[in-house]
């Protein structure tokens, strides 16, 4: 059963319809007991990097996922913010991240161009992703991939192995990782249509 993780943050409702349409069976899990029943998660977010931490904290979920995470195998995906938060930490705040994957998130610079016009940030829109070989959430895909962004902020894990998929805005930036059980998205497969529904298919489908 995948357990989508309620924490007052995320687009809970586009998340539990998209998962309704590809046919993988779910759940709210807002408590660490209902955490720890299930044997994969999804981390969503959208909103300020210490709030996400806190909530987390204060609730007791922290603890449960990594119990879950790490000494029951359980796989988890972050979405989005869910990403930036396995990270150490951001520039966004002072709070330390979960700390499973090394590295930090950045703010995008203010002055990005790409052909001499101004990027605005955040960005926003869908975007080509150039994908790894050899990771478990992009395998057998070699045809188009896109997927719909919004952020301010982008993940620079410590490790390149990490790195799942990289996209442009700019510059080149890490957008999906995968460390093992561990992995990532800094864009929305439930707001991609066709190429969400593979995407997470290949996450949690058996």
């Amino acid at each position: 059963m995948i357990g989508v993780i309620e924490y007052g943050l995320g687009n809970i409702g586009s998340i539990l319809n998209m998962f309704k349409k590809v046919g993988l069976p779910c759940r709210l899990v807002s408590t660490p007991e209902e955490i720890l029943e299930c044997d994969k998660l999804l981390l969503p977010g959208v909103g300020h990097f210490d709030r996400g931490m806190t909530e987390l904290r204060s609730r007791g979920l922290e603890d449960a996922m990594n119990r879950a995470v790490f000494d029951q195998g359980a796989s988890l995906l972050g979405i989005c913010l869910g990403m930036q938060l396995l990270l150490e930490g951001s520039d966004e705040g002072v709070e330390p991240g979960l700390g499973w994957i090394k590295g930090w998130a950045h703010k995008f610079p203010s002055d990005l161009e790409d052909h001499g016009v101004n990027l605005k940030i955040p960005h926003m829109g869908w975007t080509d992703v150039e994908v790894q070989p050899n990771t478990k959430m992009f395998r057998d895909w070699e045809d188009e991939c896109r997927f719909y962004f919004v952020h301010a902020y982008y993940a620079a894990p410590t490790d390149p192995s990490v790195v799942a998929g990289k996209s442009w805005y700019g510059m080149d930036f890490v957008c999906s990782m995968e460390q093992g059980n561990v992995m990532g998205a800094q864009f929305h497969p439930e707001k991609s249509h066709k190429m969400g529904m593979r995407y997470l298919q290949n996450v949690f489908g058996d």
